[in-house]
C-alpha cells in the first residue's frame, strides 16, 4: 500500500531580498555607529553572525542547488585569494610600520561611519549568500 507524500508549502517570504535588504541595512546602520572592537560592536557581530550560522545549519532556509563539480575556470578565483593571504601573512610577520598589513591600511577608511556601515552591509550579504548554499 502506497502512502501519498505529504508536502508542506512553507511561505519563506522573509528570505526574499525585498525583506532582507531593509533588515540588513538597519543592522548595518547600527553597526556603523558603534566604535570598532567595542563590546557592543562585538555583540552585534556575534549576534548577527550567530543567527546567520544557525540559519545555515538549520532547514529553515531553502538551499540553492550546488553543482556536482566546479568548472576548471573556478580555480582561478583562488589566485587572488591566495595572493591576498600571502601578502597579509608576510606583512604581519614583518610587523613594521614600513610594511603595514592590508587590514591596517583599511583602518583609516573604516573610521568613517558610512564606510563602516557599508562594510557591515557587505559582510551580511556575503554571509547570507553562504547560508543559502
Amino acid at each position: 500500500m502506497e502512502r501519498p507524500e505529504l508536502v508542506a508549502e512553507v511561505d519563506r517570504a522573509w528570505t526574499r531580498p525585498v525583506v532582507l535588504t531593509p533588515v540588513f541595512a538597519l543592522i548595518s546602520l547600527v553597526g556603523g555607529a558603534l566604535p570598532s572592537f567595542s563590546m557592543r560592536a562585538n555583540l552585534l557581530v556575534l549576534g548577527a553572525g550567530g543567527a546567520l550560522a544557525w540559519l545555515g545549519l538549520s532547514t529553515a532556509v531553502q538551499r540553492r542547488p550546488t553543482p556536482a563539480r566546479l568548472p576548471r575556470a573556478a580555480a582561478w578565483w583562488l589566485v587572488p585569494l591566495l595572493l591576498f593571504g600571502a601578502v597579509e601573512g608576510v606583512t604581519f610577520l614583518i610587523g613594521t610600520d614600513a610594511y603595514p598589513t592590508l587590514s591596517r591600511l583599511a583602518d583609516p577608511v573604516l573610521e568613517h561611519y558610512l564606510a563602516r556601515a557599508a562594510a557591515y552591509f557587505g559582510w551580511l550579504w556575503a554571509f547570507w549568500a553562504m547560508v543559502r548554499r
